[in-house]
């Protein structure tokens, strides 16, 4: 016969671990503090990318960033105002 518990174990306490990067809490890389996901695209052709959102009325956010052999990353708003991030790999 199988025992069944009636109340739930007692939940294992982890210790907090501060986020060391930067991209967690306390900086604005994702747009704003409280949005804590980035949703991140691959892109052919960053500059024709970001021409079309533009051109279908898109907020295009800052300038586009060129790390050296990474590839270019540009930023948009989604219609609920979320950084959505493109990038053209090198």
């Amino acid at each position: 016969m199988a025992t069944i518990r009636t109340s739930p174990r007692p939940a294992r306490r982890t210790p907090r671990r501060k986020l060391r990067t930067r991209y967690g809490s306390g900086n604005d890389y994702f747009g704003s503090r409280e949005q804590q996901t980035m949703l991140n695209f691959r892109v052919r052709d960053l500059d024709a990318m970001l021409t079309q959102l533009r051109a279908r009325g898109t907020e295009v956010i800052g300038e586009v960033q060129d790390p050296e052999g990474v590839g270019r990353f540009g930023w948009a708003a989604d219609p609920e105002g979320n950084r959505v991030e493109l990038w053209q790999p090198a």
